[in-house]
C-alpha cells in the first residue's frame, strides 16, 4: 500500500521554524565572520611630522587625551597613504603639504594605540602654509616647535617614540 505523505498544520510549522532557523543560523555565522574580519584585523592610519623651511616641527594638542601629538589619522576606504597624510595634515592644522620627504617607520604593536590595533605609518613631511585648526573637535590647539624645545615626554599614544626615532635618524619596523 502507499504511503500517502499528507502535511498537517503542526508539520508546516514545525518544517517552517527549521526552515527559518536554518537562515537564522547561517546568517548568525556570515555575521560573525564579517564582524571578525572587521574587527580582528589592524586598521591602517598616518602620523605625520611636519616640518617648517626654518626646522620646526608642528605638533597638535588633541582633545581626548589633552596631550600633544603628531597630526595623523585613519586611512579612509579607497584612500592611498599619501592622500591620507595631506587630507589629515590639512584637516588637523591647516597646512598644506609640500612633499613626503621620507618614511620614519612603521608601528604596528597591538597596544600602541589603547582605541584600536592599529598600523601607523610615519612619514616626514614638508609644508607651509599658515597654522589655522579645521577640526576643532578633535584638536584644541597646534603649535611649532623647534626641535630642541619638543616635548618628547607625555606625547599621545607612541608619538614619542616615533618622534624620538625621526631626531635619532631612524627608519623602523616595530
Amino acid at each position: 500500500m502507499a504511503e500517502l505523505n499528507v502535511k498537517t498544520p503542526s508539520s508546516r510549522v514545525v518544517g517552517l521554524f527549521l526552515g527559518v532557523n536554518y537562515v537564522i543560523k547561517r546568517l548568525y555565522y556570515i555575521t560573525k565572520s564579517v564582524l571578525r574580519i572587521i574587527f580582528r584585523h589592524p586598521v591602517t592610519g598616518t602620523c605625520i611630522i611636519p616640518i617648517f623651511a626654518d626646522g620646526r616641527i608642528v605638533l597638535a594638542r588633541r582633545h581626548d587625551t589633552g596631550r600633544w601629538a603628531l597630526p595623523g589619522g585613519m586611512v579612509e576606504w579607497g584612500e592611498e597613504i599619501a592622500t591620507t597624510v595631506r587630507r589629515e595634515l590639512r584637516e588637523e592644522t591647516g597646512l598644506e603639504l609640500v612633499r613626503i620627504s621620507r618614511l620614519v617607520g612603521v608601528y604596528s604593536h597591538p597596544d600602541r594605540d589603547p582605541r584600536v590595533h592599529s598600523i601607523c605609518v610615519v612619514v616626514e613631511a614638508e609644508v607651509q602654509g599658515e597654522i589655522q585648526i579645521q577640526d576643532e573637535q578633535e584638536i584644541s590647539e597646534v603649535e611649532a616647535f623647534n626641535p630642541n624645545d619638543l616635548p618628547l615626554v607625555g606625547l599621545s599614544y607612541d608619538n614619542g617614540k616615533q618622534l624620538k626615532n625621526y631626531l635619532d635618524g631612524l627608519t623602523i619596523l616595530a
